[in-house]
This record gives C-alpha cells, structure tokens and sequence, in this order.
C-alpha cells in the first residue's frame, strides 16, 4: 500500500535551517507530482511547494519563495524540502503528499498524505 512517512521536524531557532524528507513506498514514485504542505493549529491546511516527477520543474509558494527548496530523489524515493531563514510563522505540522496530476496548490488533487512531522520555530 501506499506510504509517505515524514521526518527531520523539530524545535528551532528563527534564522535557522532544517531539511524534512519524505520516504515514499507502495507505488512507483518516479511516476507522481509530490508536495509538500503546513498546518498551524487553526489555520487551513496551506500549499508549500510541488514538484514534478523527473525533478526539473518545481514551484514554490510565495511566502517561502527564496528560503525553502523542494526536491527530490527518485532513487531513494523520497523527496526532501530544505528550509532555510526560519521565521516563526513557518511552525506548523509538514506533510508530504503524492499528487494525482501536475503540481497543484489545492490539497484536493493530491491523493495519499503522511501524519507530518512537526516544525515549530522559535523566536
């Protein structure tokens, strides 16, 4: 079946940096779109970055634009996103998820997700 399983989350510093992977398996992961989104506690569920399957087109949304960077490595079957430049703002639950066609900001068109991995930065 499919999985995504998350990790690399943890507590730090504003100004600092970290890299979340996701590890995918159950499915042919050279085949799919994956992005990666946040969650902050009461707020909708926000798009963070996509990219393509073969790894050359990727789009960022514009609050991390600059500071994160997605992508991936279809050998190892996981996709990453470092984050760099940490702001406060940017503490919220990461998921990553398989996307059903190209890259979406819309969590709707992605069909398989993992449980997160819980970024939380201070100030």
């Amino acid at each position: 079946q499919v999985q995504l399983v998350e990790s690399g989350g943890r507590l730090v510093q504003a100004g600092g940096s970290l890299r979340l992977s996701c590890a995918a398996s159950g499915f042919t992961f050279s085949d799919y779109t994956m992005g990666w989104f946040r969650q902050a506690p009461g707020k909708e569920r926000e798009f963070v970055a996509g990219v393509i399957w073969s790894g050359l087109g990727r789009y960022h949304a514009d609050s991390v634009k600059g500071r994160f960077t997605i992508s991936r490595d279809n050998a190892e079957n996981t996709v990453y996103l470092q984050m760099n430049s940490l702001k406060p703002e940017d503490t919220a639950l990461y998921y990553c998820a398989r996307g059903a066609r190209g890259i979406s900001t819309r969590p709707r068109e992605y069909d398989y997700w993992g449980q997160g991995t819980q970024v939380t930065v201070s100030s």
